[in-house]
This record gives C-alpha cells, sequence and structure tokens, in this order.
C-alpha cells in the first residue's frame, strides 16, 4: 500500500471517529501537536522509524510525552498506529488529518509572501478578497523573503499569483535576450 494513501485512510478513519465522538476539535489540536513536534524534533521522528525500538517501549516513550497534553481519543488512536508497526507514518497522518479538517470546516488557506512585513490593514484586504472569492474562512500564513525585492507572491490552495518585483526584472531579462534589436518598420 502506497504511504499516501495509507495515511490518508488512517486520517480519515480519525476524522470519522472523531466526529462520532464530538471530538473533532480536540483531535485537530492533538494532530497539530503531533505534526509540529515530529517537524521539530529529529530525535523524536528517528524514533517513530527506528526498528531497534521496541514496540512496547515506543508506546510508553509516547505516553510519557503525550500524558495530558492529548485526549484519550487521539492517544489511544496513535497506540494502535503503534501496535500495527505503523509509527512512520504519524506525521503524515498529522498532516493528512489536518488538510481533512479544513476541508470538513472550509478552510482555505492562503500564504503571502512579501519582502516587507504586511499592515494588518492589509491581511484584513487580503483575506477579505479571499471570502468573497469561495465563501471561506481563511487561515493566512505570512512569509518573509527579502529576494523577491518588492511586491507579493500569494498562494491560494494550488493556485499562485505571483505579482513580485524579481519575477518581473526575470521576465524582462528574457525579453531582453529574445529580441536583441528592434527591426525597422
Amino acid at each position: 500500500m502506497n504511504q499516501s494513501r495509507a495515511t490518508i485512510r488512517y486520517a480519515k478513519a480519525l476524522l470519522q471517529l472523531s466526529v462520532e465522538e464530538k471530538s473533532l476539535e480536540e483531535s485537530y489540536a492533538d494532530m497539530r501537536l503531533l505534526d509540529r513536534i515530529c517537524s521539530e524534533s529529529r530525535e523524536f521522528s528517528l524514533l517513530l522509524k527506528s526498528p531497534i525500538v521496541k514496540t512496547d517501549q515506543k508506546i510508553k516513550i509516547i505516553c510519557e510525552v503525550f500524558a495530558n497534553k492529548i485526549q484519550k481519543l487521539s492517544l489511544d488512536f496513535v497506540k494502535i498506529i503503534i501496535n500495527k508497526k505503523r509509527e512512520y507514518l504519524l506525521e503524515g497522518i498529522a498532516k493528512a488529518f489536518i488538510a481533512l479538517y479544513k476541508v470538513e470546516k472550509n478552510i482555505e488557506t492562503a500564504t503571502v509572501t512579501t519582502a516587507v512585513p504586511i499592515s494588518s490593514a492589509l491581511k484584513e484586504e487580503i483575506v477579505g478578497y479571499i471570502k468573497s472569492r469561495n465563501n471561506n474562512q481563511v487561515e493566512l500564513t505570512e512569509v518573509v523573503n527579502k529576494d523577491i525585492i518588492g511586491g507579493a507572491i500569494i498562494r491560494i490552495g494550488d493556485k499562485e499569483l505571483d505579482a513580485s518585483i524579481a519575477t518581473n526584472i526575470t521576465e524582462l531579462r528574457q525579453t531582453f535576450n529574445k529580441s536583441l534589436y528592434l527591426q525597422d518598420l
């Protein structure tokens, strides 16, 4: 079975179980915590992927790490995944669950990349524009990248609007390289 297929199936199962148990928000918070720990702690990720550490030791470590930090449903789910020897999928399952949650709750994720931090008024304007297009809630992430010189790059889902000065300069350079001289008419 493909790894991404497995992660999506497990994430769907947890989502469905969370909806049935009326603990969707708690499960979302738990999966965000798990995702953050997996991405920030290389040691934790290596522990999950290690064939040397036994299953019961992994469960004991997970219980100690997440004691009083995640709900019982999420902890039991993680234990089941570890008992099935699929703990290497936990980070992917957490990411897939977060994505499924956002689809369930109609949350659109957008990223704005600018050369300098943007004002809160401009953030509100961008959020308002995105909401007007599809009437979803918007989760806006701001990225500062001085390499784009000016302007902005806005990513909404799989769409991108690149209005950066760096891109305009690159396109202009390519245009000049194509036609080195002008012909008389």
